[in-house]
């Protein structure tokens, strides 16, 4: 028996042995090592005092700011790695991803007191406080608590830039006063103050200050999307990007704006927004100057003088400055029309286009005009309205030079010259070169009169004639004649009347070649050679070349007489034989005779005068065909044949 304990006794000794070979071996690596680096994996945790373990960073940002410290977990062989830091293998990285082992102070444990460490562990965590100093890795200066990241070992020189703090607790940048847990976190603060980049990219070579900037760019290479959505499955190639967007699932809008309240689902947008208060508008085109509260703003602006167009609709190869743009146009080829008005229904492809109709049923005019203060529902109509206060025409035709203050006008212009008619009616053919003129003119067939009069409800085909017969209630007359001053209701009888002045007939005849100063007169005209008389009577069947004589013969069958005398009270069944009236009563006498200048209250009068200058005799009796100067005269002539009969 007594040999069976010396035999376990002599194993028990080398066992012993060589566990302190083996720690002989590991001190003396870490004493010839001028500097020892050890991953974190490298440092077991049985060899860490449970109550100085190491914290969490909290001093390390998120993925918007830098890549989270990459902490492997390996196998390792006895005895651990540890090499001098020019040869490091590739899992260990740089000094500043890793925590320094101080020189001194290191009391590596025998197995007999790990395993007695785990015991009392186990049996109770509060017991674990190790009052020995030198008997733990010295992880944390003194004084520092859990809350501060570790400092490494270049930690204890401070730079000009920094402002070292005696406790151990924060590391103050000296340039704009910031703080940090840690040196490492300071020194990649500070490289953007001194413009430092020393992580290039392998691709196109563009540098950045910190690992995980490099990390995140190298994506836009590889297209590499690493963070998905767990609600929609959407990836994203940023960390901070997923969070943002998981908002539009959970509706959080953690930021808001200290003057309105308003709130936003990422700080960026807030900060986008509070320029709106403070009028900030940082970036600035370095072409024109014009600046802007927004990068990605001035990037479109950019577009606008070097002609870029990177967006190509993969449906017709059209390229957009704009990727907004490019959406849009895409729904002209899907149909797409996403917004919709929640009173009649109608659909929309553009958000816009919806916001303009909405005000067709709110009666919304925002947009007001500063010199006369109309008011208009859209900006660009009231762009369009304050070129007739300036006078403004921008838009020439190049064919005869005509300038128009809208390009929608020129367009419709330059097809008089084209004699282009792209909208034709379905029901008849005929063509048009406005649109505008097709709805009109689509009316006919339909019968539609959508435009009522407020004041008698008559009801139009068109704004533009309900406009017109309003002014019949307002007496309202905007058209002056520049020459003799007379007003008109109308802009085309101005123009007609007009010719009055120049003595213009722009409309030929094509038969006979007389010459009108009015198309409609033309018109009217031509049916004296086609024989034409389009309205007939409903009570007697006679018809007649003209709407308005049609509605003069009329009256001979309801006996109105609508135009009453102002002095007499006399009635006439047509406007014309009451003007000639009233000159009984004023002695106006305005048509003149230009070879002996009596005067005439009628102009048939003065015709009829003039007959005996010119000798002309129009009427001839068709029994013995002697002429007369008048109708009357001629229906007044017996000849010698009627007499002796």
């Amino acid at each position: 028996m007594f040999t069976m304990a010396k035999v376990k006794y002599e194993e028990e000794l080398c066992g012993a042995q060589e566990d302190n070979e083996r720690q002989r071996q590991l001190l003396d690596a870490v004493y010839k090592q001028p500097r020892v680096v050890l991953n974190r994996a490298d440092v077991s945790e049985k060899y860490i005092c449970p109550e100085r373990k190491e914290p969490e960073f909290p001093g390390v940002k998120q993925e918007e700011d830098l890549e989270p410290l990459q902490v492997k977990e390996e196998k390792r062989q006895q005895p651990p790695n540890i090499k001098k830091e020019e040869q490091l293998p590739p899992y260990i990285k740089e000094e500043e991803h890793f925590i320094e082992l101080p020189v001194t102070g290191v009391h590596l444990k025998t197995e007999d007191e790990r395993q007695y460490e785990e015991n009392k562990g186990a049996e109770s965590p509060s017991r674990q406080q190790m009052t020995n100093d030198d008997s733990r890795l010295a992880l944390m200066s003194d004084g520092e608590d859990a809350s501060h990241a570790p400092h490494t070992a270049d930690d204890e020189q401070c730079d000009d830039d920094v402002t070292c703090h005696t406790d151990g607790k924060r590391w103050k940048c000296s340039q704009c006063g910031k703080t940090f847990g840690s040196k490492s976190q300071l020194r990649r603060h500070a490289m953007g103050h001194t413009g430092d980049k020393p992580f290039a990219c392998s691709v196109c070579g563009q540098n950045f200050a910190q690992r995980g900037h490099l990390k995140r760019h190298t994506r836009t290479h590889t297209g590499d999307k690493p963070f998905a959505c767990t609600v929609c499955g959407q990836n994203f190639a940023q960390r901070v990007n997923l969070k943002i967007h998981t908002r539009t699932h959970t509706g959080e809008k953690p930021f808001a704006c200290s003057v309105c309240g308003q709130n936003f689902s990422s700080k960026g947008y807030l900060k986008t927004h509070t320029r709106t208060h403070t009028g900030e508008k940082p970036f600035a085109c370095l072409v024109c100057g014009q600046s802007f509260s927004e990068k990605g703003s001035l990037t479109r602006h950019t577009r606008i003088h070097t002609g870029e167009k990177p967006f190509a609709c993969s449906v017709c190869g059209q390229n957009f400055a704009q990727r907004g743009h490019l959406k849009i146009h895409t729904r002209t080829h899907t149909g797409e029309k996403p917004f919709a008005c929640s009173v009649c229904g109608q659909n929309f492809a553009q958000r816009g286009n919806l916001k303009r109709h909405t005000r067709t049923h709110t009666g919304e005019k925002p947009f007001a005009c500063s010199v006369c203060s109309q008011s208009f529902s859209e900006k660009g109509s009231l762009t369009m309205h304050m070129r007739i206060h300036t006078g403004e025409k921008l838009f020439a035709c190049v064919v005869c030079g005509k300038k128009f203050p809208e390009k929608e006008k020129l367009k419709i212009h330059t097809r008089t010259h084209t004699g282009e008619k792209p909208f034709a009616c379905l029901v008849c053919g005929q063509s048009f070169s406005e649109k505008g003129s097709l709805t009109r003119h689509t009316r006919i067939h339909t019968g539609e009169k959508p435009f009522a009069c407020s004041v008698c409800g008559q009801n139009f085909s068109s704004k533009g004639y309900l406009k017109i017969h309003t002014r019949t209630h307002t007496g309202e007359k905007p058209f002056a004649c520049s020459v003799c001053g007379q007003n008109f209701a109308q802009k085309g009888h101005l123009k007609i009347h007009t010719r009055t002045h120049t003595g213009e007939t722009p409309f030929a005849c094509s038969v006979c070649g007389q010459n009108f100063a009015q198309k409609g007169h033309l018109k009217i005209h031509t049916r004296t050679h086609t024989g034409e008389k389009p309205f007939a009577c409903s009570v007697c069947g006679q018809n007649f070349a003209q709407k308005g004589h049609l509605k003069i013969h009329t009256r001979t069958h309801t006996g109105e007489t609508p135009f009453a005398c102002s002095v007499c009270g006399q009635n006439f069944a047509q406007k014309g034989h009451l003007k000639i009236h009233t000159r009984t009563h004023t002695g106006e006498k305005p048509f003149g005779c230009s070879v002996c200048g009596k005067i005439f209250p009628e102009k048939e009068k003065l015709k009829i005068h003039t007959r005996t200058h010119t000798g002309e005799k129009p009427f001839a009796c068709s029994v013995c065909g002697q002429r007369f100067p008048t109708k009357g005269n001629a229906e007044r002539h017996k000849c010698a044949d009627e007499k002796s009969s």
